[in-house]
């Protein structure tokens, strides 16, 4: 872009006039009061273009000048943008001569810079190039990246308050914070008509992010120079060659201190003090302020954030209801009754766990395990199941409802991406030696042959799965190290008397299952530690063509990794554990060493919520801990080694050099860590309502944290444009849909939940208490003397049979240890389960989908009106214009038929 003749020539042409006022008054001099009188022998209109000038200037000393100043020198120009740079003996000259080029580039596209020495420095060896954007760049670039800005007032009302605002008054926010400013009718911004627009001031009219993102638009496209035959440009290059350290635009000042009354508004510390603070947890966020200071792309992700974190309020009371019917109804439990009662469960032996170290156990061991289980595998649990799928399907519809309204009070409407993500990006443009003509613009751009992607395109494809299956290979290492475990430990219990008391709650299964859901988050943060650096790298030399293309490449690495990373113990244990096990005396092995393992007696539910609540729940608090920690732990040591507590100036962009990047994908993994946790909340709650509740408390914690970072412990990062969360929300509904059909399987297959209606309606001949006798039921009976040498205990019983989960005939039976009637009983009804439930939910989210309108039907008329007014108004000023200019053109050719006549009768006269 910066090469484009059109655009030089447009700022060529708006500098020129701003050239000729600097020198006539120089912006370093010192304008005092008595030089004011020059203004009465100026015209007019220069006089009221220096009059703000002059007033500001008056004001400035410099010698007073505060550490935390946001202008040059003079008081005067605003810091748009800072480089910085240290000093390198071996390879000097060619960034010396890089960075001579690149400024002397910039300053011919109409920025100005102004160098901060190193000895100036707090370190004493930093370089800082200060860069601001005049008038006539921002007002040229405004025009190139289609900005829009106002052109008048909105009349259109707001809309009407909740009715309920009253009751949710401790929530909001002072109006004044939520709306700063009134509404306009807007339009894109061109130059040549800057009377249409509200320009009261021209040093506030761009707000600082809108400045930013001009300037970081100017900086990744400019020239530094011509390197083996290929054209050089862009800060990223000269940023990964470390001819410059850093590139940040400035904070408005200290977050923990406001500016003085002489001063703008310091947005920081407004945004910190009403939002980045924990004590604010329940306050609705300032999203307008939000988006002005950050821009709309990281506005965005905080507008869904809070939103998600509102649906999941409703989520939340209801699995919470869930769990306490659960947990009154604990002991009533018939099940569970009927395992720990002495007379039952106490007489029932059990086969054993493992081979040959494993002894013959009773059933009330697993008393307390089943009474737990209960709390998450109750008839609730169906209805919560179905629930979770209708609630999924109102979070993504209204979520569409609310992106919609975002994009009208935001400006958005007709914002394209190509706008933004769709340009080129520099690294792609500068690795192209080919170029091809563009058949929609009929313009010659950079182009790169897909043979030269190729090889790229193969390595990360085979990177990606080596490393998946690296993940289920790690998993499978887990499950190894359980089935290894077990014995020893179940060996270990048995044998230590002592240890008596703390086997009736930590059980073999329960311990065993416990240590190896620890160790498997450990792999899982190691695994992907490593993973998202090669990622990084391998999506990097793919070159993608365009910003979204490289977003999108790296998102489907990443999610499809994480997706199996996080998720494969959980559907092992949901899905395939204890559904291959065979029976005593022929079961199956794991590469024929270890017996598959088994579920406990009252299900494997309680091994999933166990396995779920540890992962979830780490991965939160590990989270959570990383965001806080580690930038406050950088910014802090940073900080001493460059503080020397000299008496210089400890200015505001070395504070802001001292402080954490953001980085271009820094809202990238805020995404995906919501993401991944929107998985744990639907695809797995069946088996843990309690989720919802445990993502609600940390997203309140998640929001509060991000933006005391952003506040407090990040450089300002660059604004940019979005008006939706992009690929993201085809990631939520793939996820939406798979739930229905997760949470249907867990009920089915993993809960304890049909086999004990199949009994209750097929087998109980109990009409008082058609539950007892279910745990007998449901174990089968094996002859002890059936048993192989490699699977039967050491040393004699008085007892011939035990028992075990499953539906087999017994050893007398003619067609002994096959699937009884009532195993194909059982699987016929979870079959008919999942059809029906999935049938139900998915009824329901068409039903839902259709009634709810994408657009709501206020927003529609909304924007029907402000396209209206805003037609009106440029028609208007245009037709003013065109009178004008009539007026004018029927008075010069006035004043020409008088010039003339008169010019005649001078001639007569003459004669």
């Amino acid at each position: 872009m910066m090469g484009d003749p059109n655009v030089l020539e447009m700022v060529a042409e708006g500098t020129k006039g701003h050239k000729e006022t600097t020198q006539q008054f120089p912006l370093s001099e010192t304008v005092s009061s008595k030089d004011t009188s020059f203004l009465l022998q100026q015209p007019p209109g220069t006089a009221k273009r220096l009059n703000l000038f002059l007033r500001r200037r008056l004001m400035f000393k410099k010698s007073a000048q505060s550490k935390d100043s946001v202008y040059f020198r003079d008081g005067l120009r605003k810091i748009d943008f800072v480089l910085s740079y240290v000093d390198d003996i071996k390879k000097e000259d060619l960034k010396v001569d890089r960075r001579r080029e690149f400024e002397k580039n910039l300053r011919i596209s109409g920025l100005e810079l102004e160098i901060e020495d190193k000895r100036d420095s707090e370190d004493g060896k930093t370089f800082f190039v200060k860069i601001h954007a005049p008038w006539e760049v921002l007002v040229t670039y405004a025009e190139v990246l289609g900005m829009k800005m106002p052109i008048k007032e909105s009349d259109i009302p707001l809309p009407v308050q909740n009715p309920f605002s009253c009751v949710l008054g401790p929530l909001k926010l002072d109006r004044n914070l939520k709306h700063p400013h009134p509404e306009y009718f807007t339009a894109q911004f061109t130059r040549h008509r800057q009377e249409l627009f509200l320009i009261e001031d021209k040093a506030t009219f761009f707000p600082s992010s809108a400045r930013n993102r001009i300037v970081y638009y100017i900086l990744s496209r400019c020239p530094f120079g011509t390197e083996e035959g290929k054209k050089r440009f862009g800060i990223e290059r000269l940023l990964n060659s470390n001819v410059y350290s850093s590139a940040y635009p400035l904070h408005d000042g200290q977050y923990w201190r406001p500016s003085d009354r002489h001063s703008p508004v310091n947005e920081r510390y407004v945004l910190h003090k009403n939002w980045a603070r924990l004590s604010y947890f329940y306050k609705e966020q300032p999203l307008h302020l939000i988006r002005k200071y950050y821009g709309e792309k990281i506005g965005i992700y905080f507008v869904f954030l809070g939103f998600y974190t509102e649906m999941l309020s409703y989520a939340a009371v209801v699995g919470l209801a869930c769990f306490i019917y659960g947990l009154f109804s604990m002991e009533s439990n018939t099940s569970s009754n009927e395992i720990c009662h002495p007379e039952i469960g106490g007489q029932i032996i059990m086969c054993p766990l493992c081979d040959k170290l494993c002894d013959y156990w009773r059933l009330n061991s697993t008393c307390l395990a089943s009474k737990i289980s209960h709390l998450f595998d109750n008839e609730s649990t169906v209805f919560f199941a179905i629930f979770m799928g209708i609630w999924v399907t109102l979070f993504l519809e209204f979520w569409k409802q609310r992106q919609v309204i975002l994009e009208y009070e935001w400006d958005m409407v007709d914002f394209e991406e190509e706008q933004q993500q769709l340009q080129l990006r520099p690294e792609f443009e500068a690795m192209c030696k080919h170029r091809k003509m563009n058949d929609v613009t009929k313009e010659m751009e950079p182009h790169m042959p897909l043979y030269s992607r190729i090889p790229w395109y193969v390595l990360s494809g085979a990177t990606v799965t080596l490393w998946m299956t690296l993940v289920l290979s790690c998993m499978v290492a887990v499950i190894v190290y359980r089935l290894s475990v077990y014995a020893t430990v179940a060996t270990f219990m048995e044998s230590d008397t002592t240890l008596k008391p703390v086997s009736r709650i930590l059980t073999p299964q329960l311990t065993t299952s416990l240590t190896g859901s620890c160790l498997n988050f450990i792999v899982i943060l190691i695994l992907n530690f490593f993973y998202e650096k090669i990622s990084a790298w391998i999506t990097k030399m793919e070159i993608p063509r365009t910003h979204q293309e490289y977003e999108s490449s790296l998102t489907l690495k990443m999610f499809l990794f994480q997706f199996v990373n996080y998720y494969s113990s959980i559907f092992y244990v949901a899905f395939f554990k204890g559904k291959l096990v065979g029976y005593p005396g022929k079961y199956t092995y794991m590469f024929n060493i270890w017996r598959s393992e088994e579920c406990d007696p009252a299900g494997c539910l309680i091994e999933l919520t166990t396995q779920l609540t540890i992962i979830m729940f780490g991965k939160q608090l590990f989270g959570n801990i990383k965001e806080a920690i580690y930038p406050l732990i950088l910014n802090l040591w940073r900080r001493r080694k460059t503080r020397t507590h000299s008496e210089k100036l400890y200015s505001r962009w070395e504070q802001d050099h001292d402080l954490e990047s953001f980085g271009n994908l820094g809202l990238f993994y805020e995404y995906l860590e919501t993401v991944i946790q929107f998985g744990f909340v639907t695809l797995f709650v069946a088996s843990f309502p309690l989720a919802p509740l445990l993502a609600l408390l940390n997203n309140i914690l998640e929001i509060r944290v991000d933006a005391w970072k952003l506040t407090t412990q990040y450089r300002r990062p660059v604004a940019a444009k979005a008006h939706s969360i992009g690929v993201w929300q085809d990631i939520l509904y793939g996820m939406a849909v798979l739930s229905v059909a997760t949470n249907a399987f867990i009920v089915a297959f993993t809960s304890d939940i049909i086999p004990r209606l199949v009994y209750l309606y097929a087998y109980s001949e109990n009409t008082t208490e058609p539950l007892n006798g279910y745990v007998n039921n449901s174990l089968s009976v094996f002859l002890i003397a059936d048993f192989t040498n490699r699977t039967a205990p050491t040393g004699k019983r008085d007892f011939l049979t035990c028992r075990y989960r499953d539906y087999r005939y017994p050893p007398d039976h003619e067609f002994k240890y096959s699937h009884n009637m009532q195993f194909w009983h059982v699987l016929a009804a979870k079959m008919t389960f999942i059809i029906v439930m999935e049938h139900v939910v998915f009824i329901f989210k068409f039903l839902l989908a259709w009634m709810i309108p994408d657009v709501p039907k206020d927003v529609v008329e909304r924007i029907k009106r402000e396209k209206l007014m805003t037609v009106k108004i440029l028609h208007d000023f245009e037709l003013k214009k065109l009178k004008e200019n009539l007026r004018l053109s029927s008075d010069i050719l006035a004043k020409e038929v008088l010039l003339q006549e008169n010019k005649a009768e001078l001639a007569k006269v003459t004669m």
